[in-house]
C-alpha cells in the first residue's frame, strides 16, 4: 500500500496525523473523538441558528418544514 503523499491532505487530516503520531489510550481516543463531535455540532447548531434568524424564521415554520419532509 502506498503512503498518500502529505501535500494532497487537507490540514484537519495534517493535524490529526500529527495528533496521532502519538500513542494514546482508547480512552483518550474516545474523548478526542466527542470533542470533534461536539465542534462540530456546534458549528452546525451556529449555522442553523444564523439561517433561523436570517430568514426571520419563526417556530411555526419550522414545524411547517419538519411537517414537509415526513410527509
Amino acid at each position: 500500500m502506498q503512503a498518500t503523499p502529505k501535500s494532497n491532505l487537507t490540514n484537519l487530516q495534517q493535524e490529526l496525523l500529527q495528533l496521532y503520531a502519538r500513542q494514546v489510550s482508547e480512552e483518550d481516543l474516545k474523548n478526542i473523538r466527542e470533542l470533534i463531535g461536539a465542534y462540530f455540532a456546534g458549528r452546525l447548531n451556529s449555522l442553523a441558528d444564523a439561517a433561523w434568524d436570517k430568514n426571520g424564521w419563526t417556530q411555526q415554520d419550522m414545524d411547517d418544514i419538519l411537517n414537509e419532509s415526513s410527509q
